[in-house]
């Protein structure tokens, strides 16, 4: 059966996920939409798939129900629901111009501030960071540099609006990450297990290349326009400049955040 009515109660109920913070946050739930996302969710963490009409034939989409044993005309138990839609509706319901064919309802991963530690902790701390690009960015920066975990103040962008789930391309999968509700305290509490804090900061006493990344670290990246706040600022163990020539004044946080972890990455080879 296909859903050709946005008015259809599971439909409504998508487009809310998508379009409501709260709703998301109450319920646990998110959207995910495209097929790189879709396809990279893990199965434990698949609640539902909606593919339109004109994707039905994709060959993407054809290799990923064989692998995973999914069938729209016999559903077998044990495997993800795949409902059909109008590419009326799918259009209705998709964040972006330009639909992409599929979505899914995904289960929020969630982790204890513990698992950012790794075996030896080299975490991104955010503070009020407000930007999707550069959240879906720095998600996937700290994977390729081998980051341990993310920790954000609970008024960052929220982590699975749509905008920040595309950004992220999967990585929002594979980088364990905690919202703090009182994050200086909490950074307080990964120093008492070790972990010592940079700040990058136009006065900072060292280059960041000079900082030794080598023991557990974590670095401290602030809001786009306005940096660290001040409790915050005042957690970290150094602060580091990182140099600049011309009339610049500072860096997008996310390029700051990047030149800082791939720093880390090359000392700790």
């Amino acid at each position: 059966m296909i859903i050709e009515s946005s008015s259809n109660p599971r439909i409504k109920k998508i487009s809310a996920l998508t379009k409501k913070s709260r709703l998301r946050k109450e319920t646990g739930f998110f959207i995910a939409e495209g097929p790189r996302m879709v396809f990279e969710t893990p199965g434990e963490l698949l609640q539902e798939i909606y593919v339109s009409q004109s994707f039905l034939e994709d060959e993407r989409f054809l290799d990923y129900c064989r692998r995973q044993g999914l069938s729209l005309e016999d559903e077998k138990p044990g495997t993800t629901p795949v409902s059909v839609v109008s590419d009326g509706v799918m259009k209705s319901l998709s964040d972006t111009v330009t639909p992409q064919g599929i979505l899914a309802v995904v289960k929020s991963p969630s982790y204890e501030m513990d698992e950012l530690l790794g075996d030896s902790a080299f975490v991104v701390a955010l503070d009020r960071l407000q930007d999707p690009g550069n959240m879906g960015t720095i998600f996937r920066t700290g994977e390729g540099a081998g980051v341990t975990g993310i920790i954000m103040s609970r008024d960052c962008v929220d982590i699975f609006s749509p905008k920040v789930v595309r950004s992220t391309m999967g990585s929002l999968y594979r980088v364990p990450f905690y919202v703090s509700e009182d994050l200086p305290r909490d950074i307080g509490i990964l120093k008492s297990k070790g972990v010592s804090f940079l700040a990058a900061h136009p006065e900072g006493s060292d280059m960041y290349y000079e900082a030794d990344m080598r023991v557990p670290t974590g670095i401290l990246i602030g809001n786009e326009g306005s940096g660290l706040s001040p409790e915050v600022s005042a957690m970290a163990d150094k602060r580091i400049t990182i140099p600049m020539k011309g009339q610049v004044e500072s860096l997008n946080a996310a390029m700051a955040c990047g030149i800082l972890l791939y720093e880390g990455t090359r000392q700790r080879r």
